[in-house]
């Protein structure tokens, strides 16, 4: 492999094989924009999830955070704010190896999503990667570094709304699709219980995400907050990565776990 694509691709491909040895991988949510938190968890971390779509990001710590983390030996995945080629294409030229995109609608908008992120004649994705081919030393080989990046890109999208859900087979069944990923309290919202995850209707739909993406070949991501038997069970029911909880969440509870111990409430 080309010097310049292995330098963005070994965390990323490093957590595809551990994906695939079947070892559950879990990751914090980043939504602080100093870089300094990614750095911090990248060794207590499988992955880290660095959230644009619900954090006051911009590229230019999106691209911090991706500094650290590849710095930290880290694979990166970037939820962006939407499925809109504004809100991808920017995010890839600053190197990230892998996407989430959120609250997807149908197979058609995923067929979008999946062709801007792939060259052609794969796909339709513009050309501009200025840290992804460490700053042009990777074109050196162009054709092998066009065929890296396609191969080698994690391009997942969450299932995170009842009419995405409607056309789940369709969605799982496209090529270059890498991972679904359950977003189970909007799910719950757009199907008219928002919060109440333990509904029979709402644990079947994730159930069938489950089966359905693993029988296309996908692997399964969530999201989730702190409760740790709910993380618990969905990976012993077949999620097999998960965003958990998140950075400010983590100060809070460690503090005041600590603040306990010293006032001898525990």
């Amino acid at each position: 492999m080309l010097r310049g694509v292995r330098l963005f691709s070994r965390e990323i491909s490093a957590f595809r094989d551990r994906l695939a040895g079947g070892e559950l991988c879990l990751g914090p949510a980043v939504t602080f924009i100093d870089p300094a938190v990614t750095e911090a968890l990248c060794d207590s971390a499988d992955f880290i999830w660095i959230d644009t779509e619900h954090t006051a990001m911009n590229l230019e710590s999106v691209t911090k955070h991706l500094m650290a983390a590849r710095a930290g030996g880290t694979a990166a995945l970037v939820r962006v704010p939407s499925s809109a080629i504004g809100h991808v294409k920017p995010i890839l030229d600053a190197g990230a190896p892998g996407i989430v995109v959120p609250q997807v609608r149908s197979a058609a908008e995923v067929r979008g999503v999946v062709d801007a992120c792939r060259y052609p004649p794969v796909g339709d994705r513009g050309f501009g990667p200025h840290r992804p081919s460490n700053y042009g030393r990777a074109f050196a080989d162009f054709d092998a570094y066009v065929d890296d990046m396609n191969r080698d890109l994690f391009v997942s999208v969450q299932i995170e709304h009842v009419e995405a859900y409607r056309e789940l087979e369709a969605i799982a069944a496209i090529p270059g699709l890498d991972s679904l990923v359950i977003g189970p309290v909007d799910l719950s919202g757009s199907m008219g219980t928002l919060g109440r995850l333990e509904d029979d209707e709402i644990v079947a739909a994730m159930e069938r995400i489950i089966d359905v993406g693993h029988e296309a070949g996908l692997s399964i991501g969530m999201g989730m907050g702190s409760q740790y038997a709910f993380g618990r069970r969905w990976s012993n029911r077949g999620v097999d990565w998960i965003q958990v909880d998140c950075d400010y969440s983590y100060l809070i509870s460690g503090f005041e776990r600590v603040a306990a111990g010293v006032r001898g409430d525990d």
